[in-house]
């Protein structure tokens, strides 16, 4: 039953479909918990997100049976010119997490959505469209976020974020951590490392449980790709650091996959095969902005110069790393991207990916010898010579590389070898992660001329 003032808050959506309303739970509960998100805008469309969870800490507490969903987006904050409106059908078998997306709408311009469901109306979220292809937009302002470690720190880099006028959001990933990691924690994740289904998507609801990330999430649209604190740190492809059994990591990877796509604004069509994924994808801005957004986890060769066992990443260097078949972003993905590139039109290229790509020798400041991190850029020179070969084409394009995962800013000139300089790389630090020493910062920066600028001591985007 629906008490009558309720159904008129809940809008004309509620009530132009009877039958959804009657399918609901008791409307003594909120099922909104998580807050709601938008993500992957098109011109014309735009995808809305939240997920049903009635005690979201303990499997979301919403039972086997489906749930419908009606939504609704406006060209205005109060809902009076609706501009698309649908149902949804929520499933156990997605966690009731629900994906939408809405079209029908015009280019460049913010839109106010909600959901309603369980007898409750969610918060509101606000959105915006891209620019049509064949306009001239004058400015794209992006917000760069990553490595959010929840016992580390408040998201309060994630509440000043909401407050900015961003027309989106570009999330690089470690959005949660499967690991509990460094010293004096403000805050506990409270369970273990995850590795069934059930498990992540209870540290996916925990993390967005947070009234900060909402708010972010709820200002803007967002495009999000992963690292890999969302299955295992440092993981390559099939290649778990922690266990040699390849079908139990595949079995964990699926898992994480899964529950990732559970809790991301990401369109239907995203929805995981197994452990496979796909989530490289790109944007067009009108004439001003080329965004491509990388994978570069689920498809790399394995770790070098670790002598064939997979262990974790070293700071080292061998002969393997420089062997021409090694792949950060795999084959497939490598030809997708070249051919994006050839065809990129805009005033700038962004090429927004996890980590730093300039070159970076981390060898201790007394030695001749070199060092390389071998799960970053640097584990894998060829595959990023490919990369820098392709950017190199087009002279004209003003290649911006965004990354994050190192945990502090960074600001680098990319160059092929002793050639001109291709791109320029901004990194921003980490949301809470503990970002590196001072000590390690200036012998970073006196090691590699060309990194312009490092700061490790604050948190941020």
């Amino acid at each position: 039953p629906i008490q009558r003032r309720r159904l008129l808050v809940g809008g004309t959506a509620l009530l132009a479909a009877p039958a959804i309303v009657r399918a609901q739970p008791s409307p003594s509960r909120n099922p909104f918990t998580l807050g709601v998100a938008s993500g992957w805008p098109r011109p014309d469309r735009v995808v809305l997100w939240t997920r049903l969870a009635l005690t979201p800490l303990e499997g979301g507490g919403m039972g086997e049976a489906p749930v419908d969903v009606a939504w609704e987006i406006a060209e205005d904050e109060r809902f009076t010119r609706i501009a698309a409106r649908g149902a949804f059908r929520a499933t156990a078998a997605e966690a009731h997490s629900v994906h939408v997306e809405a079209g029908g709408l015009r280019p460049a311009r913010p839109y106010w959505y909600r959901f309603h469901g369980g007898g409750q109306t969610s918060p509101v979220g606000r959105t915006r469209t891209l620019s049509a292809d064949t306009a001239r937009p004058e400015r794209l302002r992006l917000g760069v976020a990553s490595c959010a470690q929840y016992e580390q720190g408040w998201f309060s880099a994630y509440r000043h974020m909401a407050s900015e006028p961003l027309d989106l959001v570009v999330h690089l990933g470690d959005y949660i951590y499967e690991m509990s990691w460094g010293q004096r924690h403000v805050r506990k994740h409270g369970t273990a490392v995850p590795t069934t289904l059930e498990e992540y998507r209870d540290r996916y609801a925990l993390y967005k449980s947070d009234a900060d990330l909402q708010a972010a999430h709820a200002a803007c649209p967002w495009v999000v790709t992963w690292d890999d604190h969302e299955v295992e740190n440092d993981y390559t492809n099939d290649r778990s650091p922690l266990t040699s059994d390849r079908n139990f990591f595949l079995r964990r990877r699926a898992a994480a996959y899964r529950a990732w796509y559970e809790h991301m604004p990401v369109p239907p069509s995203m929805a995981p095969n197994g452990p496979d994924m796909r989530i490289h994808d790109s944007w067009r801005f009108g004439d001003l902005v080329d965004l491509f957004l990388l994978d570069d986890r689920q498809y790399r060769s394995h770790h070098a110069c670790a002598g064939g066992k997979g262990g974790r990443a070293l700071f080292t260097d061998c002969a393997e790393r420089l062997d021409p078949r090694r792949t950060m972003l795999g084959v497939e993905q490598e030809t997708w991207l070249r051919d994006g590139l050839s065809r990129a039109r805009g005033r700038w290229t962004v090429i927004a990916q996890q980590t730093l790509m300039a070159e970076a020798d981390r060898a201790a400041a007394s030695t001749a010898e070199h060092a390389y991190w071998m799960d970053g850029w640097d584990g894998y020179p060829a595959g990023r010579q490919r990369l820098l070969d392709a950017m190199a084409v087009r002279r004209d394009a003003n290649h911006v590389v965004l990354g994050g995962d190192i945990h502090m800013y960074a600001v680098a000139d990319i160059r092929s070898g002793n050639g001109p300089v291709i791109a320029s790389e901004f990194v921003g630090t980490s949301i809470t992660s503990v970002g590196p020493s001072a000590e390690r910062v200036r012998t970073l920066a006196a090691r590699n001329p060309h990194l312009k600028y490092l700061r490790g001591d604050k948190r941020g985007y």
